[in-house]
């Protein structure tokens, strides 16, 4: 992996994760403002809200990226710049119509997941939540667009540097809303989650101030860029735009993956919930498997997110200047870094489930229930980082249309599956229907990946499995850590208890498998000569 794209990958991965810790940080004071009932009316509207932006978008920001890396590796600026110009006025105008869509579309979305009386929250309540969220799209739409204009440059600093401020301001306006609402005017919980959900405008606003920052610095270089290209286009616009819609298409719907897979689960769970007579614990599942349980899972799958926004315009260069072995490389490094990173953490996360759902919310719903659906759903990141990366590599071989087919495949699994699966098992019969669905879509798409590009599989068949062994080795480190770590406490448990066996066996597990990681020189094959820095660490 060159050390550009390396950076790139670092630096997003970096500025995702900080992100994903915030979003998971913030949650501990959120479930104490307003609880279960507070996680799953937020998810009623945060998750239809993703849906709403990536439509608003039509996948033209990552198809952006791919379509500058294409005509920067030309020498086309004129292109390039123009394309960019006409994109943000495209975006602007689809923020404001799917602003229009989600707010007066919310009472009958509410209508929707709100399927029983015996429910904690009405239709009214979550109708209220989501229109609270929609003025973001607004915003956000024309601002993803700037970010893909900075990841076709493989400049991720913008879009670092955005994705974490943004962050910092929702944050901080999402709790403080909460705190003033719940605790000074003695208020609902239903405007709490409304100010909540408002507060993704006010962290988009945040964010686009900090983009325009960085065009600002950048637009002496595309004056330059644009005086030596003589401001004439290679093609005429119209043969442009085609271009760019035939990239865009694909990243509509691989885009909004995760958020497709929740919404089976919220137009689903209820009712099957309600038809075989629990729908008085269906909101409590329900909040772990869509808000505090994901926001767990989520973290290791960030490392798949920045290392899809690094790789795309990296292939795509490699791809169009037809250097089939670095394009190659660059696929088999992706995918087991993704496998590298991601395997250990979902093991991890999947073995101290408890103890993790018991430290940042509530004990007994960790006993109960929380932690037994975790265990189930932390081995799904790996399967969601691996979709994320190969229709990252697909879009960037100009194979983006079976990123579509297979993420049809998986959707239309976990729909059949779900009504079983949730029968029986409830609420980790729903994260069973989305780890094979996933799992299946991940599948077909390495398999179309290999057909296309005939990448070498042996090397990473033989890497993944000496990182399979490595993850074991950790497994168990990881439950000697827990069980010693517990001896102290009685059989009952505490978040005390919880603390102290998180504290030992996360960094005791993590440093185990990265000390055998280096020292099988695993780490140097994957990461590069860099990682010999750490040398101090692992005697």
């Amino acid at each position: 992996m060159s050390n550009k794209m390396l950076r790139g990958t670092m630096l997003l991965t970096g500025a995702n994760y900080t992100s994903k810790i915030l979003g998971l940080l913030y949650v501990i004071p959120f479930y104490a403002l307003v609880g279960n009932t507070g996680g799953v009316l937020y998810s009623y509207a945060y998750n239809p809200y993703q849906i709403f932006l990536t439509l608003s978008s039509l996948g033209i920001p990552m198809a952006m990226s791919k379509f500058v890396a294409k005509y920067d590796a030309l020498e086309d600026y004129e292109t390039k710049q123009s394309m960019f110009k006409t994109g943000m006025m495209f975006m602007m105008v689809m923020g404001l119509v799917m602003f229009l869509i989600m707010f007066f579309s919310a009472d009958w979305l509410a209508q929707i997941f709100i399927s029983d009386t015996d429910l904690d929250n009405s239709v009214e309540d979550a109708a209220f939540v989501i229109k609270m969220v929609s003025f973001a799209l607004i915003v956000v739409a024309p601002m993803s667009l700037i970010r893909g204009y900075f990841q076709g440059h493989q400049s991720m600093a913008p879009t670092a540097f955005s994705i974490v401020v943004e962050q910092i301001v929702r944050i901080g306006f999402l709790l403080l809303g909460a705190f003033i609402v719940m605790k000074v005017l003695d208020g609902t919980i239903r405007l709490a989650v409304g100010l909540a959900a408002f507060a993704a405008l006010i962290g988009a606003i945040a964010a686009a101030f900090i983009l325009y920052y960085f065009y600002r610095r950048h637009k002496p270089q595309m004056e330059r860029e644009l005086e030596e290209s003589g401001g004439v286009l290679s093609f005429p616009k119209s043969e442009h735009y085609r271009e760019l819609l035939s990239y865009a298409g694909p990243f509509v719907l691989v885009g909004i993956a995760t958020p497709l897979y929740q919404m089976v689960d919220q137009f689903t769970f209820n009712r099957i919930m309600s038809s075989i007579g629990q729908a008085k614990i269906s909101e409590d599942l329900l909040s772990v498997i869509l808000v505090y349980g994901h926001k767990l899972v989520i973290i290791p799958v960030t490392l798949s997110i920045g290392l899809a926004m690094a790789v795309l315009p990296a292939i795509t260069k490699a791809f169009t200047e037809n250097d089939n072995n670095l394009y190659k490389h660059y696929i088999n490094q992706a995918i087991l870094i993704v496998v590298l990173l991601v395997l250990p953490a979902a093991v991890g996360l999947s073995i101290l489930s408890v103890q993790a759902y018991g430290v940042l919310y509530e004990v007994q719903d960790a006993v109960k229930f929380g932690g037994a659906i975790l265990s189930y759903y932390a081995p799904v990141s790996l399967f969601f980082a691996l979709f994320t990366v190969s229709a990252a590599i697909l879009q960037g071989i100009n194979r983006q249309n079976f990123a579509v087919i297979s993420l049809a495949v998986g959707l239309v699994l976990k729909i059949v599956l779900n009504f079983p699966l949730v029968s029986l098992f409830q609420g980790k019969g729903a994260v069973m229907a989305t780890g094979i669905a996933v799992l299946t879509a991940a599948a077909l798409n390495l398999y179309k990946i290999h057909r296309v590009t005939g990448f070498n599989v042996k090397p990473l068949y033989k890497q993944s499995l000496l990182i399979a062994i490595l993850t074991v080795a950790m497994a168990v480190v990881v439950i000697a850590a827990r069980f010693i770590a517990g001896l102290p406490f009685s059989d009952d448990p505490s978040r005390l208890k919880f603390v102290i066996q998180t504290l030992i066996a996360v960094p005791t597990g993590g440093y185990v498998y990265l000390w055998l990681a280096y020292k099988t020189t695993l780490l140097q094959r994957l990461l590069g000569d860099r990682v010999n820095r750490l040398a101090k660490l692992f005697p």
